[in-house]
């Protein structure tokens, strides 16, 4: 039951996440067109696919998105795991619960990109394989700035991009989870950092005699 509590969380995740990109790949117009206004001109919804990593970026060779793909798998796995691990160490509720939210996150995106280029015929179109080359859903748009970023800025440069990026529920998910665990690390390892003090303070003592 232990096991089924957290993990059920980061498979809630990855259902919200797969019902809001199936429901906006099937019910909204792709791009600018069919752009939905939420809160005013900054916030909307836009249907837009991300064929890389986080903010558009990609590997740099014909096998990259098949590489990135390979790590995100591994990367579930390793995840997974630890969350078995804490879960077994009963580390603090609040960190075993954003590892599962990152989990869920990672698992997400996963899905779109080893199945979406089958799913969603959604790879691009010099993918050697629609398998494992699927295009990463995005719709939620926090508009802030837009606009031509010039060549010297590395990464991005040369091309027309928006100041915030267009994410997704798997994406806000782990953003969250390891914004939470950045803000609250004292709290959730309170414990270990006690711990780690009464060692020092004892390894003192014996030194000291």
């Amino acid at each position: 039951m232990k096991y089924l509590k957290y993990f059920g969380i980061a498979l809630g995740v990855i259902l919200l996440d797969q019902i809001v990109k199936l429901l906006v790949h099937y019910q909204m117009d792709f791009g600018t067109p069919g752009q939905i206004k939420i809160f005013g001109d900054w916030f909307k919804l836009h249907y837009t696919t991300n064929p890389g990593m986080a903010f558009g970026m990609q590997l740099g060779s014909e096998y990259g998105k098949l590489i990135l793909t390979s790590f995100r798998l591994i990367a579930m796995f390793g995840i997974g795991y630890y969350l078995y691990y804490i879960i077994e160490k009963k580390m603090h509720v609040g960190y075993i619960v954003c590892i599962a939210m990152i989990l869920g996150g990672a698992i997400g995106n996963l899905v779109d990109s080893v199945f979406y280029g089958v799913w969603l015929n959604n790879a691009p179109y010099n993918a050697p394989t629609p398998w494992l080359h699927g295009q990463v859903v995005d719709m939620f748009y926090i508009d802030i700035w837009e606009g031509y970023i010039p060549d010297w800025v590395p990464l991005w440069g040369g091309s027309y991009t928006a100041l915030w990026p267009i994410f997704n529920i798997a994406d806000a998910s782990i953003f969250v989870g390891v914004a939470i665990i950045l803000i609250f690390q004292s709290k959730f390892f309170k414990e270990e950092n006690e711990e780690k003090k009464e060692l020092d303070h004892q390894e003192s003592h014996n030194e000291s005699v």
